[in-house]
């Protein structure tokens, strides 16, 4: 990890540089998989499955045995920790809930707004190098408590032609049952597009690799939305000398072992205390099963220094972490300092772990410096907010001038006639 002693403000775009994308050559990859999935449907999938998950699947959906297996396969522990996790993201999701708004925002003039479940959502799984079973519960619990009407889960097939166990269970505990063994770009395809066995949606949720980020993308090109743009996980940490520099270095590598491209940054305002997490990194990285991809990830990663907390918190918004950790005497101060950011973890007891895990908040968040401009996935995201208006006779004698002399001169008169049309039924009824 490259130590930056105290950057000019005008380098920090270029020393803070994430991991490039090769767009072109991705997309070169992804849009033909596209078009044949759109042309061949089923057929295409099972294609897919052989060329890239090397197996040649009888059905495109787990069978009941499947199923049941999962849960046989799973320990009593893991499966207590599962519902763990579940209890407290219901939870928190549920308080997201907003009422219906009513408001009558002058005499007779009626406004209302209420949230509406998307009618169809797919949710993308990854089962490769990791099988985030917790996704699951991270895009399935908000998408069956907003009232999704048909939920499509999707998740690639192992070698032997099953989804990783835990992702079945997990998705058979929340009550998904249309799961489909397909991954990668395919995936999102067969679900924007539609196949004979795979429903179109109207908005698809998930991380994924970089040719599963660029197939969503592309597919907003065809009217399907999704949760967000996204690139390789990250974590900035923002600790000082009252921080534990073990628990900062294992909050640094749980990010690096996501991905060779997943990128972590420490801002400290020392340099020893940098030197001493570095130090604790080195040691930890020995124990880990996938030290080999976080040692990748950290050649594109970086300490910096920087002396003042003010200073500190403008580099964090500049770069707008996917997982912010604070870890400060002066807390208090630098978490209200904080507008960009994915998702905020507080103190030395607060392991970015917890939120991709247990403590109820979403782990699906915008990466790539996306937090500037979008939130993480909540119970919002599975719902749309339809506004209402309902004017009475009386209303529209209120407003109607109004609107009159807006729609004349926007030069729109068809736009005033139709109120004034009616202002002058109302006056005839009068007499």
């Amino acid at each position: 990890m490259k130590i930056l002693d105290n950057p000019a403000k005008d380098t920090w775009k270029k020393q803070l540089a994430r991991p490039a994308f090769k767009t072109k050559q991705i997309n070169k990859i992804v849009k033909p998989i596209l078009r044949k999935v759109k042309r061949n449907g089923d057929k295409a999938l099972f294609k897919f499955a052989m060329e890239y998950d090397h197996v040649e699947l009888e059905s495109l959906f787990p069978s009941e045995i499947e199923i049941q297996a999962a849960s046989a396969a799973l320990s009593p522990a893991l499966k207590e920790a599962i519902e763990v996790a579940k209890s407290n993201i219901e939870r928190f999701h549920m308080g997201q809930a907003t009422p219906e708004l009513i408001e009558e925002v002058m005499p007779g003039v009626v406004c209302s707004r209420k949230s509406v479940p998307i009618q169809k959502v797919g949710l993308y799984i990854p089962g490769g190098t990791a099988p985030l079973f917790s996704t699951v519960l991270m895009l399935g619990i908000p998408a069956v408590l907003a009232g999704c009407k048909e939920i499509v889960l999707c998740s690639p097939p192992n070698k032997e032609g099953k989804i990783h166990p835990a992702i079945l269970y997990t998705a058979a505990l929340i009550g998904i049952t249309k799961i489909v063994k397909v991954g990668g770009a395919q995936a999102i395809a067969a679900m924007t597009f539609g196949t004979e066995s795979v429903p179109k949606v109207d908005k698809i949720f998930g991380p994924g690799n970089q040719f599963v980020t660029a197939a969503k993308q592309t597919c907003t090109k065809y009217g399907v939305a999704i949760d967000m743009p996204a690139g390789p996980s990250e974590v900035l940490v923002y600790a000082d000398d009252s921080a534990n520099p073990a628990f900062v270095a294992a909050d640094l590598l749980s990010q690096a072992e996501h991905g060779v491209d997943s990128q972590v940054i420490l801002v400290t305002d020392s340099d020893k205390f940098a030197k001493r997490v570095i130090k604790e990194m080195d040691e930890q990285l020995e124990d880990l099963l996938r030290k080999d991809i976080a040692k990748k990830a950290l050649s594109n990663s970086r300490a910096v220094i920087i002396d003042s907390l003010e200073e500190a918190m403008e580099l964090i918004n500049f770069y707008a972490p996917e997982h912010l950790i604070i870890s400060v005497i002066d807390e208090d101060k630098a978490v209200e300092a904080v507008y960009n950011a994915g998702s905020v973890f507080i103190g030395n007891y607060t392991p970015e772990s917890a939120g991709d895990y247990a403590s109820g908040t979403n782990h699906t968040l915008p990466t790539y410096g996306y937090a500037r401009n979008y939130s993480g996935v909540s119970l919002d995201s599975f719902v749309k907010k339809i506004t209402y208006q309902k004017i009475s006779p009386e209303g529209l004698k209120n407003i109607g001038p109004t609107i009159e002399i807006m729609a004349e001169n926007e030069l729109l008169d068809a736009h005033k006639n139709a109120v004034s049309i009616r202002l002058k039924h109302l006056k005839k009824l009068k007499k």
